[in-house]
């Protein structure tokens, strides 16, 4: 498929509905609701479940900032990476078993990189454990009034009871964004600085369409992609929601498309968000077919490109088409047509702008300087399953690498770590998961003088003292052998020699 082929057939389909009397009729779900009513501007299967994706951030979100307002934690509690966090799939940050970050960080980079890792911490630390975060992401479900969803964890990682609607996910953007205006800008951070890296956020409108101030995208094979957006023009605040688009760029148009709409709309008059009807549809739909089946890699690579190359000056938009491809040979038409005349833009590709410059937000991991805040979270804190037993001694010890590949034990009779705000962590665990950097990379350091057992790096020595000899078989006569005779005490030399 041709890359201009692919833009005008998109942008083009898009137009047409800006020019229809009523609204976009698409085969997925959309919603439009102005952000101070809760009046619905429009809606379309905006009650239907769906597999929300990395937009169950929102929801992991809110439940932490909740939390932060009861005074159960601070945005400045250092939370502990645990092994089953580190273990999730990207995208994540990539932090290793015992590194420490704030809550404050930790939700920066989740808007902005969507990191599984940390949802992960993030439940880990509020809650002790996937499971339990679930059930608080649950009932505070059931207290907004949402009806769609039931969340099974806090990043949107496939599962088939892990469901939302377009509804659901446009009331939780409107209390996050009525209940805690003082951390808005969490929604709009275009980029982070970590180091000396730059993470720019995934959200394709950030700082490309006036007016757009933020909030997720979401993408799964199941779900599609996703996402949630709020914008403001002059006195007005909409929030979009798009389930299921078919690759990043027709999400985006569609976004732009909508918002062109009903900013210049006095709404369709649907009635509050809350009240919409019911959903004749019972299970929400797989798309992995559709979205990652034979012969789509191509078809998205290229629409992804094209969403990079809008509004970009030529050279630039040749740029983003070479990262986006590399160097390729079969891409060199695509790169090509990026780098031609962009003059020809029309309907809502003409209206994104190339992206603005953004100020990155710096974050860092460990504690906040100057703050005693003991860390929550443990390092074995247990993977989603059977509940473990709750006494700390009777589970095997924490292992930990340190920079040097020793293995350390944390004591299993020093007192574990507890998962709540204020707890006392134990010494040896504090030492052992000490976060420095190290030449650029993450590394976990073991104090000297802290209590932690430190294994030889060596294999452990058999129980070559204490040998099991079966007896002969009756019926078989003894038979003795001089040179076995003669060499016994040599092995038996050797055996105790491999015991020390």
């Amino acid at each position: 498929m041709k890359f201009t082929r692919l833009f005008w057939r998109s942008a083009g389909s898009l137009l047409a509905f800006s020019l229809m009397a009523g609204a976009p009729a698409e085969a997925n779900p959309a919603l439009v609701v102005d952000a101070a009513s809760g009046e619905v501007l429009y809606q379309d299967m905006a009650t239907a479940p769906w597999f929300p994706a990395s937009l169950t951030k929102l929801m992991t979100t809110y439940v932490a900032l909740s939390k932060a307002r009861e005074g159960k934690i601070t945005m400045s509690t250092p939370l502990r990476v645990s092994a089953y966090a580190a273990s999730m799939p990207p995208s994540k940050m990539g932090f290793r078993p015992g590194t420490l970050v704030t809550l404050d960080n930790a939700l920066k980079m989740l808007m902005v990189k969507s990191p599984n890792d940390i949802a992960v911490t993030i439940a880990e630390g509020i809650s002790g454990s996937v499971p339990a975060f679930a059930d608080e992401m649950n009932a505070y479900a059931a207290k907004l009034g949402l009806r769609e969803s039931h969340f099974i964890n806090p990043n949107g990682l496939p599962d088939p009871q892990h469901v939302s609607s377009a509804r659901d996910m446009a009331m939780i953007g409107r209390a996050l964004l009525h209940e805690f205006p003082e951390d808005n800008d969490l929604f709009n951070i275009g980029a982070l600085q970590f180091g000396g890296k730059i993470i720019s956020n995934h959200n394709g409108l950030l700082g490309r369409y006036p007016g757009i101030d933020g909030m997720k995208t979401g993408y799964t094979c199941s779900a599609g992609y996703n996402v949630v957006e709020s914008a403001t023009r002059g006195d007005k605040r909409l929030i979009t929601v798009i389930l299921g688009a078919p690759s990043t760029n027709e999400r985006n148009l569609k976004a732009v498309t909508l918002f062109e709409h009903f900013f210049g709309s006095a709404g369709s008059g649907l009635g509050d968000v809350a009240s919409l009807s019911s959903s004749d549809i019972v299970l929400p739909p797989d798309l992995r077919g559709q979205i990652c089946g034979p012969g789509r890699r191509d078809a998205i690579v290229e629409a992804e490109a094209e969403d990079a190359a809008i509004g970009l000056a030529p050279t630039s938009a040749a740029s983003a088409a070479t990262q986006s491809f590399g160097k390729a040979p079969e891409r060199a038409d695509v790169i090509a047509m990026a780098a031609g005349p962009a003059t020809a833009l029309s309907g809502p590709a003409a209206l994104l702008h190339a992206r603005d410059a953004f100020v990155p937000v710096k974050v860092f991991i460990g504690a906040a300087p100057g703050s005693s805040i003991a860390a929550v979270g443990s390092i074995e804190a247990p993977a989603p399953g059977p509940k473990s037993a709750p006494d700390a001694k009777a589970r095997a010890a924490a292992t930990v690498r340190d920079a040097g590949g020793a293995s350390a034990a944390v004591d299993p009779g020093l007192p574990a770590p507890m998962a709540l705000a204020g707890a006392t962590m134990a010494p040896a665990l504090m030492a052992a998961n000490k976060a420095v950097t190290s030449k650029g990379r993450m590394s976990l350091r073991v104090a000297a003088k802290a209590r932690v057992i430190v294994a030889a790096p060596s294999k452990p020595a058999r129980k070559a003292a204490v040998v099991t000899v079966k007896p002969a078989p009756r019926a078989r006569p003894i038979v003795k052998v001089k040179p076995a005779v003669k060499t016994a005490p040599n092995s038996t030399k050797h055996k105790k020699a491999a015991a020390h």
